[in-house]
């Protein structure tokens, strides 16, 4: 898969295009798996995902259903991408939250990557460990992407998810 067809799908997440204000982009899908600081929650994560470009940053926030919330962030400019292999974006931190309050960000070494498992779907996949801490935190997330037309070159692509 080349970087010309998941383009409108890094538009949807917010990585196609450059990021002067905030956006943020709640996806719908199937959360297959959320770890915070080594605690399963997987059973109990939600079907939402929400992605948020800030400037330079980008954050993947998935929830699970007792409140507690994981972001996976990092800067935009440092996302790789190339036509040989799925978009990855390094991360440089994650915040662990419950019932809505965040407990601080947590230095962190990991990465996002984006993938296409099968037709129309798109796979979000985020593991990052704190060093000093011994901790694990990852999230899988696949969504139902989709497009329309490709977009002519040099202009905004246009998606939707479900």
């Amino acid at each position: 898969m080349t970087l010309r067809t998941l383009a409108p799908v890094l538009l949807l997440l917010g990585l196609a295009a450059p990021a002067a204000a905030q956006t943020a982009v709640k996806l719908e899908g199937t959360c297959e798996k959320l770890v915070i600081a080594g605690q399963d929650l997987s059973d109990s994560c939600k079907g939402v995902l929400t992605n948020t470009v800030a400037r330079n940053l980008t954050s993947f926030d998935f929830a699970a259903e007792d409140g507690q919330t994981l972001s996976f962030g990092g800067s935009g400019a440092q996302q790789e991408r190339t036509e040989e292999t799925d978009p990855l974006q390094p991360i440089s931190r994650v915040v662990p939250g419950k019932g809505g309050a965040a407990q601080g960000p947590v230095l962190a070494v990991g990465a996002c990557r984006f993938s296409t498992p099968e037709p129309g779907k798109t796979a979000i996949t985020c593991e990052a460990t704190a060093p000093g801490q011994n901790a694990t935190y990852a999230g899988t997330f696949v969504t139902q992407a989709r497009t329309t037309a490709a977009a002519p070159e040099g202009s905004a692509a246009s998606g939707a998810a479900k």
